[in-house]
């Protein structure tokens, strides 16, 4: 059995054909699945078009099996999928709208030493229908407004289905949503980066920087053994210069790593370079880490540093830690496992 979520309009049509139905059900049936509907709800689709439709399609991605509410309001889902792997999404409500904060990918291969998504390795790219209803299932809880790719998984890594994913969420037919309100968060593959850019991917594109050595990157992320400092700032001015988006680095405040003064003169260094945003990012901790946060007051300090030199740079405010749902925290006691159905 396949998805019927990893199809888009196109898809769709050439589905119909082979089915011996008009196409213009492709729509009908975008618009649809869009909104989470299982094939009995579809009440303009024709009974015997369903019916085929069942013997080939799953009408639906996954379903939440656990909900873990903070006490901000945040909310960590966990999704199975089909084949019983699971991921976690989390949903973050804010005065502006809502965000949901998606995974691309069962587990990490990128293992970066800070973040717990890698713990057990990758175990399996998500589709473009299972990225997608991540979304869908969210948005009948509450209506999405912003997606961050910043859930487990290196988006760039899973390319090709994470760059259908945005197309189908960004479908006038379905969700439509918008390519501004899309970020996508990678580790720093150079040339995806690239590819990215001549795609017109249109979304915000958002580095996981960390530091401002090629020593310290890669202690910190062994992606940095392969590429340097200078091919992702390369190619990050590519993706600025073709796209006219400004590019987010997000900076992990590690204590007594990459918070010096040679740091506050290299970050300085880098906004010289390209059209960027410094995303400041309290460290949050993990089973798997011993690394340890600057505190509010000293994070507060490294900012007024930054500030006189012509950085423009903010800190995140961190939303459902006590869950283990904010930034680097997201992994699933399930990772890499399918849940016990017993």
């Amino acid at each position: 059995m396949k998805l019927l979520l990893d199809n888009n309009i196109e898809d769709l049509k050439q589905i119909c054909a082979e089915l011996g139905e008009k196409q213009y059900r492709a729509k009908q049936l975008f618009k649809w699945i869009s909104q989470g509907a299982n094939y009995g709800a579809m009440s303009d689709i024709p009974k015997s078009f369903q019916n085929k439709l069942a013997n080939e399609y799953f009408d639906s991605a996954l379903k939440i099996v656990r909900t873990l509410t903070s006490k901000d309001g945040t909310q960590k889902f966990l999704y199975e999928f089909k084949d019983g792997q699971t991921v976690e999404g989390v949903l973050m409500k804010q005065s502006y709208g809502n965000t949901l904060c998606v995974s691309t990918q069962v587990g990490c291969a990128m293992k970066c030493v800070f973040c717990a998504s890698g713990y057990h390795g990758l175990v399996r790219n998500l589709t473009a229908g299972e990225i997608y209803g991540q979304v869908i299932v969210a948005n009948s809880i509450a209506k999405i407004s912003n997606i961050v790719l910043m859930g487990s998984g290196e988006p760039l890594d899973n390319y090709d289905n994470t760059l259908k994913a945005i197309s189908l969420m960004t479908d006038e037919n379905g969700l439509n949503l918008s390519k501004r309100s899309i970020s996508l968060s990678t580790c720093g593959l150079p040339e995806k980066i690239k590819q990215l850019a001549d795609d017109e991917a249109g979304v915000v594109l958002s580095i996981s920087l960390h530091a401002t050595t090629d020593e310290t990157r890669q202690e910190l992320m062994p992606i940095a053994k392969k590429h340097t400092l200078k091919e992702l700032i390369d190619a990050t001015k590519y993706y600025f210069e073709k796209s006219g988006r400004r590019v987010v680095f997000e900076y992990l405040l590690i204590k007594d790593v990459n918070t010096n003064h040679f740091d506050i003169q290299r970050i300085q260094k880098i906004s010289k370079q390209v059209m960027c945003h410094f995303n400041l990012i309290m460290l949050n901790s993990t089973s798997t880490s011993l690394l340890k946060s600057l505190n509010t007051r000293e994070a507060e300090r490294f900012l007024e540093k930054l500030k006189p030199l012509g950085v423009s740079a903010t800190i995140r405010k961190s939303a459902g830690s006590d869950i283990e749902g904010a930034c680097g925290q997201l992994r699933t006691k399930f990772a890499g496992r399918k849940t016990n159905k017993n």
